[in-house]
């Protein structure tokens, strides 16, 4: 193979992590036509096709994903030598969380860690639904389930808690709930849209009571929050966002759901100096406050 300029590997990079031609120009300072020149070259000169162009656009071949690695581990070797050892981590650390979690739980934390690591961007996406680890949407994901599939390495990060939550002028009006069946009863639920759930993990109203189901719904766990706190109806919240809100109450406390959260990155990276420091932070993180995670009664 002949020698490859060392930028032309940095282009390519910065069009793996952004999926377009002119953010990752952006990120470089360079125009998008200088981008994709240099991804042509190097393309020309490995004798592969290196991403597929799509109408929103590009996406990472089977050649694409074979070097991704190893020009993601250069890029660390490369910003050990340019920061030096006392500047600390360098680059982007993107991590994917739901939307309850990385917002009630996990920004809370972050000063911290970025204040620790001043020379690293982290982009925390917390979102309803997980950005692609395979595809290299992300360098982290916390998800709700273990991945079944992938070229993917998973442990359990926690276990976590959600109850049923209503403001105190909604139950005011309606009248509390003695037991589950009640809640079939004159009162009016909210919950996620089932065709729109991202995770079976999400569909909490069968376990409180068979055949349960919300007439008020919303696909993001924050809007199901602001509607509890407004006096909508009764629904379930993760238990480190409803004990978190003094408009909120739980009803039937004694009906708790448990769930999980999984700490999952690709195995091609792992352990890359800026991921293994993201893994440690999350894990120390629930550690630290697993009492919101998992209150105890």
């Amino acid at each position: 193979m002949q020698v490859t300029d060392w930028s032309d590997f940095q282009a390519f990079l910065a069009i793996a992590r952004a999926g377009q031609l002119a953010r990752a120009g952006a990120a470089l300072g360079l125009d998008a036509t200088t981008v994709g020149r240099r991804l042509r070259r190097l393309e020309a000169r490995l004798g592969a096709t290196l991403f597929e162009q799509t109408r929103t656009g590009q996406i990472l071949t089977e050649a694409g994903e074979a070097l991704l690695g190893q020009v993601e581990a250069m890029a660390q070797a490369a910003s050990g030598i340019a920061e030096g050892v006392d500047e600390g981590l360098a680059g982007t650390l993107r991590v994917s969380t739901s939307e309850g979690f990385g917002s009630w739980f996990l920004a809370h934390q972050v000063p911290a860690f970025v204040a620790a690591h001043p020379a690293l961007t982290l982009d925390l996406v917390a979102s309803s639904g997980f950005l692609s680890l395979s595809k290299r949407e992300a360098d982290i994901a916390v998800t709700l389930s273990r991945p079944k599939a992938g070229p993917v390495i998973a442990r359990k990060l926690s276990d976590y808690a959600l109850r049923l939550y209503a403001a105190p002028d909604y139950l005011a009006a309606q009248g509390t709930a003695a037991r589950a069946a009640d809640l079939a009863q004159g009162h009016r639920l909210v919950g996620y849209i089932p065709d729109l759930l991202y995770d079976p993990a999400l569909r909490y109203l069968d376990e409180i009571h068979p055949g349960l189901g919300a007439s008020l719904r919303s696909s993001s766990i924050n809007a199901q929050h602001s509607l509890l706190a407004a006096g909508a109806g009764i629904g379930v919240l993760p238990c480190f966002m409803g004990d978190s809100d003094p408009r909120l109450v739980p009803v039937l406390p004694e009906r708790r759901i448990v769930r999980s959260f999984w700490l999952v990155t690709h195995k091609d990276t792992q352990n890359l100096a800026r991921i293994k420091a993201g893994k440690e932070w999350l894990l120390d993180c629930v550690q630290r406050r697993r009492a919101l995670l998992l209150p105890h009664d």
